[in-house]
C-alpha cells in the first residue's frame, strides 16, 4: 500500500554508511528535507574530497557539494564512532560478486560488525545495498543482536531497496516510489515514518525478504530482456532484418509489448550482478534460475560478438587487428554518465588491445580511463584524427556525440546503439541488429 509523504514528523539525526553512487545522494535527500546527515565512508579519500567541496560522482556537482557541507547539515568521517550520537543508520555499503560468482557480503558483515558495538537503544536501521532475500534476518539481524538488543522492541531493523538510476534526469530521487520493509511490525512503522518525509510515496510490504526480492527482480528483468533483445539483434544480422525497425514497428502496439534495445551488454553494478545474486540464493534450495544462466550468457557473449564484426569488417578492408587503428566512441555502461563499473565498453577495448590493435577512445563523461595499470587520456574528435582511424566503434550513445562529423570524416562505422539512425555521409556505416544496413 503506497503511504504519501507526512512532513510534520520530527526530523531525526540520520547516519549513512557508505557515501558511493546510493549513500551520496541519498544523504543530499536527506540534507534537503531538513535532516541533519553524518556520512560514514572509510575512503579517506572520499571523505577528504567532500570536506574540500569536491564531488566525486558525476551526477553532483562540486556547488551542491560545497554547499551542503558549508551549511553543516551533512558531517562526514571516515571511522564509526559518530554512530552513537545517531538516531537512524542506513547501511549503503557494496555487495558485489565474490569468487564464482557467489555473494561477497563481507563489506556489510565489517560495518554490522562495527555498528553492533555501538548500537544504542531506540535507534532504526536500515539496509539499502542490493542483496539475496534473507539478508536482514539471516546475516544482519543475528550480528546486530550480539550487542544484547532484541529486534524490535530495543532497536528496529528494516531493509529498504536502493532505486538510485545514476545518470537519469527524468525523475527526483524523491519522486521514485520507495519500498519499506520491517522485521516486525514495530520496525516498518518506524522505517515508515521516516521515509515518508522523504520520499513522495512511500510502498509498504509483508517482510524483509519482499523488499529484497523486489529489487533482484527489478534488475533480472532488465537482465533478462535486454539478453533477450541482444540475442535477437544478433539473429537479425544473419536474417538480414533490422531489429531497430522490428522494434519500432512493435511498439505501436498499446499493450503487452515493453521496448529494450540492443547494445554491447549490460553494465553498472547493478544489472549484471543482482540477478546471480538470486541465482545463487536459488541454489542454496536445489533450484535452478534457468533465465537468469541463459540471460547472463548471452550478456557474456556481447563484447565478443562485437569484436566479431570489427574482425569482419576489418578483413573486407584487408586489414587485420594488429595493424589497425581503432576508436571507441563511450566507454561508460550507460549514456549520460561517466560511470565504468561492469562496463562492457572496457571489456571490448581491453580485449581489441589484447588482440594488439592501437585502441583509443572519445567519452566527454571519462576524461580518464585506467586499464591494467596503465592511464589513456580521451580522444578529442578532430577531422585529422578520424582519417587516421579505421574503424570508429560506437558503444555508448551519449546525446551530444558529434554523429554527422563522425560519419563525414571516417571510412568506417560500427554503431552498436543505432546512433547514426537518419544520418548520411562520408562513412560506411554497420549497426549492431541491423541485418548489414
Amino acid at each position: 500500500m503506497g503511504v504519501k509523504s507526512n512532513a510534520n514528523i520530527e526530523h531525526k539525526k540520520i547516519g549513512i554508511i557508505g557515501l558511493g553512487y546510493v549513500g551520496l545522494p541519498l544523504a543530499l535527500l536527506f540534507v534537503k528535507k531538513g535532516f541533519h546527515v553524518t556520512g560514514i565512508d572509510l575512503d579517506g579519500k572520499k571523505i577528504e574530497q567532500l570536506k574540500n567541496g569536491k564531488s566525486y560522482l558525476p551526477d553532483l556537482s562540486n556547488e551542491e557539494i560545497a554547499n551542503t557541507i558549508s551549511s553543516e547539515r551533512l558531517l562526514v568521517a571516515d571511522h564509526y564512532d559518530v554512530i552513537p550520537s545517531l538516531d537512524v543508520v542506513i547501511i549503503c555499503v557494496p555487495t558485489p560478486l565474490g569468487k564464482s560468482s557467489n555473494p561477497d557480503l563481507s563489506f556489510l558483515t565489517h560495518a554490522a560488525g562495527e555498528l553492533k558495538k555501538r548500537l544504542i537503544k531506540g535507534q532504526v536501521v536500515i539496509l539499502e545495498s542490493s542483496t539475496y532475500p534473507g539478508t536482514t534476518t539471516e546475516v544482519l539481524q543475528p550480528i546486530l543482536e550480539q550487542s544484547g538488543f532484541m529486534t524490535g522492541e530495543d532497536y528496529f531493523l528494516g531493509y529498504s531497496p536502493e532505486r538510485i538510476d545514476p545518470g537519469n534526469k527524468d525523475y527526483k530521487l524523491c519522486e521514485i516510489p520507495k519500498v519499506v520493509s520491517g522485521v516486525t511490525v514495530n520496525c516498518e512503522d518506524k522505517i515508515c515514518e521516516l521515509y515518508s518525509q522523504v520520499f513522495d510515496v512511500v510502498e509498504k510490504v509483508s517482510s524483509t525478504q519482499v523488499a529484497e526480492m523486489t529489487k533482484l527482480l527489478e534488475n533480472s528483468y532488465r537482465l533478462i530482456n535486454i539478453s533477450f533483445i541482444n540475442e535477437l539483434a544478433m539473429l537479425c544480422d544473419r536474417l538480414n532484418i533490422d531489429i531497430w525497425e522490428v522494434i519500432k514497428a512493435a511498439k505501436t502496439k498499446p499493450y503487452g509489448f515493453s521496448d529494450f534495445y540492443p547494445g554491447p551488454g549490460v553494465g553498472g553494478h547493478c544489472i549484471p550482478v543482482d540477478p546471480l545474486y538470486l541465482s545463487w540464493k536459488g541454489r542454496q534450495h536445489g533450484f535452478v534460475n534457468q533465465f537468469i544462466h541463459l540471460a547472463n550468457d548471452v550478456n557474456q557473449q556481447m563484447p565478443g560478438y562485437i569484436i566479431e564484426q570489427v574482425h569482419a569488417l576489418l578483413r573486407v578492408k584487408g586489414l587485420v587487428l594488429e595493424d589497425a587503428t581503432l576508436l571507441i566512441c563511450g566507454v561508460s555502461y550507460k549514456k549520460e554518465n561517466g560511470d565504468t563499473r561492469e562496463s562492457p565498453p572496457i571489456h571490448i577495448m581491453e580485449s581489441l588491445k589484447r588482440s594488439g590493435a592501437d585502441v583509443h577512445y572519445h567519452d566527454p563523461f571519462v576524461p580518464k580511463l585506467k586499464i591494467n595499470e596503465k592511464t589513456y587520456t580521451s580522444n578529442e574528435l578532430t577531422a585529422d584524427r578520424l582519417k587516421l582511424i579505421d574503424c570508429v566503434i560506437i558503444l555508448t550513445d551519449h546525446m551530444n556525440l558529434p554523429i554527422q562529423f563522425i560519419i563525414d570524416h571516417s571510412s568506417l562505422v560500427l554503431d552498436c546503439r543505432n546512433a547514426t539512425h537518419g544520418y548520411k555521409g562520408k562513412a560506411k556505416i554497420v549497426r549492431l541488429g541491423g541485418g548489414g544496413k
